[in-house]
Order: structure tokens, then C-alpha cells, then sequence
């Protein structure tokens, strides 16, 4: 489910550029967030030939960078034979398209890279459908620019056009979300089904790539795919386990959480991230052996927030599992042994050695 015009046949050539706005106030370091960038472009398994940290005193509306930056860069990418540029940042259609003019290659922005991943990552139906709303949300306000067959449609670029063009995502959005309400409802009567059981839910949550599908697979068998990708799953997906106690639970891993994720896809993932609200426990994975890990908590937990979960740390049925401690030295090991010993909802372990 290919969002992006993007060749598949081959490794396509793409550049990777955050923009540090010297006004903005980030919570991770320019350098970190920019690998981070690179670490999605690879996951739809880009070959990403150049990357680069551009330092911006301010946003131009025309182009988002400076005409010396396009000046700068466009012999750079003709050199390195760039087909794509990713701007890890949110451009509007006039950005986009004006860069793509001057450049003279396909150019995307963060949210549009995201969707990338999330539509080749969606297996099930109710996760297309979900991937699908928000790829038509978002580019709603870009006139559908890469549905080739609207685009012969259009033919002039006149009000009556552009209207037409809307009404038919318009169409499928109001379809797209009478059939993700039929899921929802069929989600209600499980959710039901399992309350007369009962058994308590357990929902993993985590920033992606912290470990989530790692540590369900470590307590349920499930061979669910973990790899060291983001976004290596997107698909909820449910087991029942029974604990060392002999109590059964509902375990649920969920969709990785990443800083300024799409407000498309939070708003069309509501009904799956709902396993969370309906959980009788949450357990935050973090990956504890990244330096950013703190800053990855907070975007978690402001995603929380925003499905309603305001306090979230306080509650009796939230456990913190600080994941990863293979992967830190012994003096790492002995200072979060002693942080949790004081605090009885913390839990370090290794969801790969299952220490």
C-alpha cells in the first residue's frame, strides 16, 4: 500500500534534512532526531545518500529553506543521484511543491514518511483502513497529489476541479470510517465477550523500537515479528497467558509511539490505541540503554494524554519496565537496580535474555 510515488523495483537514493529551527525548543539533540529520521527512511528501505542538520534563523513560507540552502544542495543531489528528499519537518503543499520544483525530485515531509511505513506495515483490515484514513486526511489539503488517475481528471487547475477532487476523498473518508465503525463495534462486543470471562488486559505501550513486541513474544510465545526496525509492528494483537501465580491475563502489544506522530494517525488509530483505555493495566516499555530514553517517556506519555489518560503515572495500574539492561554497563545495571527498589512499578529487564 504504496502512498508515495516511489519505484519499488529498486533501492531508490533519497536525502535525509531536519531543519533546526533555532526558535523551536526540541527535547532530543538536532543529531539524534536526525538518525532517527534516517532509521524510518531505511525502514521502507531507502538508501539514504546524504543526510544533514540545516540550521534555520526562520521557516520561509515559500520554500520552507533559504534559496541558498536549494542552491547549495541541488549539485549535491544531481552528484549523489538523489530521487527523493525527506524533510523531517511538516511542509505545506506550496513548501512541497516548490522545493520539488526547484530541486527537480520528489520531496516528502515527516508525516508522509510516516504513513509510507505505516502502509507497508498494516496487514490487517482494520489497519489498512485505519492507514488509509489518515493518508486521505492528510492529503486532503494537498489536492490528492499523488493519485495519478485524479490527476488526469484534473486536467486544468480550476475551483470546479479542485472541489471534485475532494468530494471524492471526501466520499471514501465517509466510507473508510462506516467500515472502521463496524470494527469498532465488533471490538465493543469482544471487549464484552472478555469482561464476562473475565480476564484483566495487559497493554504494552512504548515509543517504537524500545522492545514491545520482544517482551510479548518472551511472555506469550507468540512469534510476533520483532526486529530492530521502527515500526517493525503496527497491528495490535492480543494473546491470553497464564502468569507465574496461575492467573490468566489478556496481553495486548500495540503500535509503537514516535515524537510528533501524525495527528492523522493518532486520530485514525483511536480505535485500536481504545485497547488501551479499556486496559486494567499498562505497562510503558522503555528502552532504558537509549540515551534519549527520558525524552522518549514523554512523548509516550503525551500521546497517553491525549487519548484521555491524564495522570497515568500515578495510577495503581501502571508498571514502567525499563528494558534493554543487557545492553548497559555494570555501573548502569547497579543504578537502576537501586532507583527500583524504591519504587515498586519499576521493572529493569531484558526481554531478550529474559533477565
Amino acid at each position: 500500500m504504496a502512498y508515495v510515488e516511489i519505484d519499488r523495483n529498486y533501492q531508490v537514493r533519497a536525502a535525509v534534512v531536519f531543519p533546526n529551527v533555532l526558535a523551536d525548543s526540541v527535547s532530543v539533540t538536532p543529531e539524534t532526531r536526525l538518525e532517527e529520521a534516517v532509521g524510518l527512511a531505511r525502514a521502507i528501505n531507502l538508501d539514504v545518500a546524504y543526510r544533514e542538520i540545516v540550521r534555520l534563523r526562520e521557516i520561509k513560507p515559500s520554500a520552507y529553506f533559504s534559496r541558498g540552502f536549494v542552491d547549495r544542495v541541488k549539485p549535491l543531489f544531481e552528484t549523489e543521484e538523489i530521487e527523493l528528499m525527506i524533510v523531517d519537518a511538516s511542509l505545506t503543499p506550496i513548501q512541497q511543491r516548490n522545493l520539488e520544483k526547484a530541486l527537480k525530485i520528489k520531496v516528502i515531509d515527516r508525516t508522509a514518511l510516516i504513513l509510507e511505513i505505516f502502509g507497508e506495515r498494516a496487514k490487517t483490515k482494520e489497519g489498512r483502513l485505519q492507514v488509509e484514513l489518515a493518508h486521505l486526511t492528510y492529503q486532503r489539503s494537498r489536492l490528492v497529489r499523488s493519485w495519478t488517475h485524479l490527476e488526469r481528471q484534473r486536467g486544468g487547475a480550476g475551483e470546479t476541479q479542485i472541489e471534485l477532487d475532494r468530494r471524492i476523498i471526501d466520499d471514501k473518508i465517509v466510507r473508510i470510517r462506516k467500515e472502521l465503525e463496524k470494527v469498532k463495534k465488533t471490538r465493543e462486543l469482544q471487549r464484552s465477550a472478555r469482561k464476562r470471562i473475565p480476564y484483566p488486559v495487559v497493554a504494552l505501550v512504548g515509543y517504537t523500537n524500545a522492545g514491545k513486541s520482544t517482551l510479548f513474544n518472551c511472555l506469550s510465545s507468540a512469534g510476533v515479528f520483532a526486529e530492530n526496525l521502527l515500526f517493525a509492528t503496527l497491528d495490535p494483537t492480543m494473546r491470553r497467558i497464564r502468569l507465574p501465580g496461575g492467573r490468566e491475563v489478556i496481553l495486548s502489544d500495540t503500535v509503537g509511539f514516535i515524537s510528533d506522530l501524525p495527528h492523522e494517525l493518532i486520530m485514525s488509530f483511536r480505535a485500536t490505541l481504545e485497547e488501551v483505555l479499556e486496559a486494567d493495566v499498562i505497562v510503558h516499555v522503555r528502552d532504558i540503554a537509549n540515551e534519549n530514553s527520558l525524552a522518549q517517556k514523554k512523548d509516550v506519555l503525551n500521546v497517553l494524554k491525549s487519548l484521555g489518560l491524564k495522570n497515568i503515572e500515578n495510577e495503581s495500574g501502571y508498571i514502567e519496565v525499563l528494558n534493554k539492561i543487557d545492553l548497559l554497563d555494570e555501573a548502569g545495571r547497579r543504578y537502576l537496580e537501586e532507583n527500583a527498589a524504591r519504587n515498586a512499578n519499576v521493572v529493569p529487564l531484558s526481554a531478550v535474555s529474559g533477565e
